[in-house]
């Protein structure tokens, strides 16, 4: 059974190693996504050691120049699609779930999953794969991405609908440049719209207080009357109740 101590030394011991590996600002751009990750797994209520890890190791074969990746790729029997091949910097995400497993002892699936997919997204996507999906794009070294300000708010308030956003804008951004798509990003971006889309028109639950107020008939409080009966020298008198307020007071 791993423990909180056993992943927590882990964790260290994995920060060090990537300090050496990484290059200064790609060191801190990990650094970001790892506490990012951290916030949104408290927003939405996900693991924080595992939301950890992966942002800690989510860029881990990034070091490698291209031919490098996909040269180790091939040589690992790593799957390579025609787009990886012509754009190898994509495969720093599968070759980093390697590595994480192989060199940095990671064994949940659910991590190494996220880590895999962090760049193109896929259909179908875990908790965890949004969490760092996301935390990748908005942590807090990036100043360059588009609609920055209007993502980092969106992400604390409806993951899906902000990931469907970033997705989105990537997609813009790299058709605008010619850029090489991986038909895994579309993919991708197509599956959230459908999630985004299916949210839209599910009703929200009736309050159970609501549904409460609405089943109990109510009860309508006896008013005082307006007039009381007052005894003084053994006859009845009647005073209004303003007077006798006035009289107390």
């Amino acid at each position: 059974m791993i423990t909180q101590n056993t992943m927590d030394n882990q964790t260290i011991e994995i920060r060090k190693q990537l300090k050496k590996k990484l290059d200064p600002m790609r060191f801190e751009h990990t650094l970001g996504v790892t506490y990012t990750c951290q916030a949104l797994a408290m927003r939405y209520g996900y693991d924080l050691k595992k939301a950890e890890l992966a942002g800690l190791l989510h860029d881990c074969a990034k070091h490698f120049d291209d031919d490098t990746m996909l040269l180790k790729c091939l040589k690992r029997r790593i799957p390579v699609t025609e787009g990886e091949e012509r754009e190898p910097s994509l495969l720093h995400a599968k070759l980093g779930a390697w590595y994480a497993r192989e060199k940095y002892g990671v064994e949940d699936e659910e991590i190494l999953n996220a880590i895999e997919c962090h760049t193109t997204g896929k259909p179908n996507m875990t908790l965890l794969d949004k969490i760092l999906y996301v935390a990748d794009y908005i942590e807090p070294g990036r100043y360059k991405a588009e609609r920055l300000y209007e993502m980092r708010k969106l992400s604390f308030i409806d993951l899906d609908l902000a990931c469907f956003s970033i997705m989105e804008s990537i997609l813009n951004y790299l058709e605008s440049t010619n850029c090489v798509i991986d038909p895994t990003t579309r993919e991708a971006c197509e599956d959230m719209r459908r999630v985004v889309e299916e949210k839209k028109v599910q009703p929200f639950p009736p309050s159970e207080n609501v549904t409460k107020q609405q089943e109990t008939p109510t009860t309508i409080k006896k008013e005082e009357p307006l007039v009381k009966s007052v005894k003084r020298n053994g006859k009845t008198r009647r005073r209004s109740s303003g007077r006798e307020k006035r009289r107390r007071y």
